[in-house]
């Protein structure tokens, strides 16, 4: 049986990343994520990985360009005003289609904002990483346990689609300490396999006197063949979707919400159900790409009103819902920002007054 450690939400993410074969790692420091290359720092020595840290977010993300160029599995981290600072080399990424692992640990904004924990960044990492309208796979985790999970995901999809991957948690996750259950590491011959696929294309050295050429963005004749190329892969990632339908069967009521906020609601669920209240949760636990479908099958005939809950003002991810959602059904939200956190009961009191509304 696996063993159960406690751990703080940053340093699991650590050593998940090591575990899912990360070996090299550069950031700079910002809270509250900082745990992280803290952790790194110590640990991917002990697995014969290197920790760089940069002189500036910029440095570190395009160090982590350059390291995933070869092959390696590589990561960076930061948090909000830091992760604006990596859209160029995120952008490249895209571009170039190198596999990077990036984490978002949320902090208050916009600009230098609070260090205490926020859902503000959801447009960012949705919409706008970085120029040229490129799309990243986005997971969302609401526990410790799934950001050790998530973390561990990544890599593999972005080795698979060859493009960057973000996992985006906020500074609650982060800092809470919590059980969980770690992978097996990966061995050696494993993250050998898995280099060797990405070698044909990988920059790894030549012969001196003989011109290095960098193949990792040669996807076709023209940045156009290159945009065609990738629109097509995102087309594919409806396979991709992850949601989670919580106590939806008979709900006559739907909150809408992700990570943290989410694991409120269910709190919130979970008491209004021994009341008789219907009510469900749709938590997508990928916010890239998004569950519309989800959202769009709802019927107005059997649900009554909608509660958009996130601990950003203005609200993101409501634009996204409301995209696909019918217009008969009322949303509303119940919304915390710059650093102040969601309650259990804000959302109760948010729940009652949609009931006494459209019930």
């Amino acid at each position: 049986m696996a063993e159960r450690v406690f751990m703080k939400g940053t340093e699991a993410i650590a050593e998940a990343a090591v575990r899912a074969g990360c070996r090299f790692f550069a950031g700079y420091p910002i809270t509250p994520q900082n745990e992280i290359p803290e952790y790194m720092s110590r640990r991917l020595p002990e697995v014969g990985g290197q920790f760089v840290q940069g002189e500036s977010e910029v440095a570190s993300v395009n160090m982590l360009f350059g390291a995933a160029s070869t092959g390696i599995r590589a990561m960076s981290s930061s948090s909000s005003t830091g992760i604006s600072l990596y859209s160029e080399g995120v952008s490249f990424s895209a571009s170039a289609r190198v596999p990077i692992v990036y984490v978002n640990v949320g902090r208050g904004g916009p600009g230098i904002g609070a260090i205490q924990p926020a859902q503000q960044d959801y447009n960012q990492a949705t919409k706008a990483s970085g120029n040229g309208g490129f799309r990243m796979i986005v997971l969302a985790p609401s526990s410790v346990q799934e950001c050790v999970d998530m973390v561990y995901e990544a890599f593999d999809l972005a080795a698979k689609y060859e493009n960057p991957v973000l996992v985006l948690t906020d500074g609650v996750v982060g800092t809470m300490m919590e059980p969980v259950i770690l992978p097996e590491m990966k061995t050696d011959e494993e993250l050998a396999s898995l280099r060797k696929k990405f070698e044909h294309r990988a920059i790894i050295g030549h012969p001196v006197g003989k011109q290095a050429v960098c193949r990792a963005g040669l996807m076709g004749s023209g940045q156009e063949n290159v945009n065609i190329k990738a629109a097509a892969m995102y087309d594919d990632w409806d396979c991709e979707i992850r949601v989670e339908e919580y106590m939806m069967d008979d709900a006559e009521l739907v909150i809408a919400s992700y990570g943290i906020s989410a694991r409120i609601c269910k709190a919130v669920i979970n008491k209004l159900r021994k009341e008789g209240i219907k009510i469900g949760m749709i938590r997508p636990e990928r916010i890239s790409p998004f569950p519309y479908d989800t959202f769009a099958k709802l019927d107005p005939k059997k649900i009554k009103g909608l509660l958009d809950v996130e601990m950003s003002i203005p609200a993101q991810m409501i634009w996204d819902v409301k995209h696909v959602l019918n217009k008969d059904i009322p949303v509303r939200e119940c919304l915390r920002s710059g650093g102040q956190l969601m309650t259990n009961n804000q959302v109760e009191n948010a729940v009652r007054d949609l009931i006494k509304e459209v019930l």
